[in-house]
């Protein structure tokens, strides 16, 4: 490789690494500083100092809503207190039914397993037995194939013997019933 080509590569490898880098760096940064800016934007507003217990939501005389409680209501910090508690504890509710929910399921998927373990070793027993049934009958087979292979030897042993003494097949006159 040239001097040239080696700066290539090397240029290339930093852009990888900046470019992976930024892919790992990037997103926590990016939501650091919008939640500091979402704050900066929050803390210039000046604090609403009205009591809103005593104001009425709808003005009664001329039908129109009533924009500036809405607007203390919005930035009271006991209402908000109030509403994040109210949000948390919606949280932690479904968060509980979610773990009731994935108790369930996990019981109902450790009862399957059961079951198809108890599938699977009676499905195994049926297969031994099998398999020992054809050992049997192979055992049998062979015993059958050493006594048929004795039985030939004898009877030719005796029609050897029996020739010897003058047998012949034209003798035997097959019965006909």
């Amino acid at each position: 490789m040239n001097r040239r080509q080696q700066r290539v590569v090397k240029g290339v490898t930093a852009m990888m690494g900046l470019c992976i880098v930024g892919y790992i760096v990037g997103p926590p940064l990016y939501w650091h500083v919008s939640e500091g800016l979402a704050a900066a934007v929050r803390s210039s507003c000046p604090p609403c100092l009205c009591d809103c217990s005593f104001r009425p939501l709808v003005s009664l005389s001329d039908g129109m809503s009533n924009n500036s409680l809405l607007d203390c209501m919005k930035s009271d910090p006991e209402l908000s207190e109030e509403t994040e508690k109210s949000f948390t504890e919606l949280l932690s509710e479904e968060v509980k039914l979610r773990e009731i929910q994935a108790l369930e399921n996990q019981r109902r998927a450790d009862r399957a397993l059961l079951e198809a373990k108890k599938v699977a070793s009676q499905y195994q027993k049926e297969a031994d037995k099998c398999n020992m049934g054809m050992e049997t009958c192979e055992e049998a087979r062979e015993k059958a194939e050493a006594a048929l292979e004795t039985q030939r030897k004898l009877s030719a042993m005796w029609e050897i013997r029996a020739r010897q003494r003058g047998w012949r097949d034209s003798l035997v006159r097959p019965r006909v019933y």
